[in-house]
């Protein structure tokens, strides 16, 4: 949890985590590298440089290093892990569900674990989504629109053979769908990134919540306008908030066209991690505000409650977490 000067208590969960190893020994080919290395660049382009860590360091973290660096370093309650296989890539997977399993091991109660899917696999897709989902249980999934598969170099949710792993969730009773659609990382294909399928699968499963990780950043006014008219769509902050530091300005711009748009009710907090620590971007955010024109233009200053939101309790409502009512909203409010 997050502590502030005047000792209000925020209760934060972190709705976009990893534990990835890409470790020399795991790296398949040059496209893994490069990918790692995309990575790595990002890191040091957006993180204090009292916060960075080694390239050794950040190729894998290991359970025990995660659970440091977000529950004891990083003031989370809670982390959401979001499983990314890349086998094309890495030889057993840059950061697999069992992967994110382990830290779930260590901190059952403290984390939430997705499962993962790609629809082009098929039937034995769908055979393994029911055999993952019997031995963890998880109530939400992240697909990967701009994964290689084989000759694929990525597919769209409009796809028919999507459909029936949608309809495989609705049966198992899986209602959070994590879609990641953000900046392009070497060598994913742009395109493959664009969220402008995601208005025809919301209109078409109502009764599912889609998380749009990164927002579709850079496309954030596309992203802005389908969630504006679709009311099962979730803005996944991740990475955006890692901009306070280097381009305030820039997270300033994103984030008021976020709370104008989608409001403050329907965006999650996330760091990204391990692209970055989650401590220092909750330390700036907390102290964060927008100057009065950009207030304006959120049609909202970033009040604590505001941030209560956005940094845990729009998230424990989705995942159904009961918060401490020592961190809930202000009945009033």
């Amino acid at each position: 949890m997050f502590v502030t000067s005047n000792g209000e208590k925020v209760f934060v969960i972190d709705a976009h985590c990893h534990v990835w190893d890409a470790r020399p020994s795991n790296i398949r080919n040059r496209n893994g590298q490069m990918f790692i290395n995309t990575f790595f660049g990002a890191h040091n382009a957006l993180t204090p440089p009292e916060d960075r860590w080694t390239a050794e360091r950040f190729s894998y973290q290991g359970a025990e290093r995660a659970a440091k660096d977000l529950f004891e370093d990083g003031h989370v309650d809670m982390a959401v892990m979001l499983p990314v296989y890349l086998y094309d890539f890495f030889n057993d997977g840059f950061n697999t569900t069992t992967q994110c399993g382990s830290l779930k091991d260590l901190y059952p109660e403290r984390v939430i674990l997705n499962g993962r899917i790609d629809p082009r696999d098929g039937g034995r897709g769908l055979d393994r989504l029911e055999r993952d989902f019997e031995k963890w249980r998880f109530t939400g999934v992240k697909l990967y629109t701009a994964e290689w598969n084989g000759a694929s170099r990525g597919y769209s949710m409009k796809d028919p053979f999507v459909v029936p792993y949608l309809e495989k969730c609705r049966e198992l009773g899986i209602r959070n769908i994590h879609l990641h659609k953000g900046p392009t990382t070497y060598p994913l294909d742009y395109d493959a990134f664009d969220v402008r399928d995601v208005d025809y699968i919301a209109t078409n499963y109502p009764d599912l919540n889609f998380i749009i990780d990164h927002c579709g950043m850079p496309r954030i006014d596309d992203f802005c306008f389908i969630a504006g008219q679709e009311p099962n769509v979730y803005g996944g902050l991740a990475l955006i908030p890692s901009y306070i530091h280097a381009r305030p300005k820039f997270f300033a711009k994103m984030l008021s066209d976020l709370l104008f748009w989608v409001g403050p009710d329907r965006l999650l907090f996330g760091s990204d991690y391990a692209i970055t620590s989650p401590g220092w971007i909750i330390e700036k955010f907390m102290d964060f505000q927008f100057d009065d024109d950009t207030a304006q233009e959120a049609g909202t200053q970033l009040t604590l409650d505001v941030k209560r939101k956005i940094l845990g309790l729009n998230a424990a409502k989705l995942y159904g977490v009961s918060v401490p009512s020592e961190f809930a909203l202000p009945k009033a409010a």
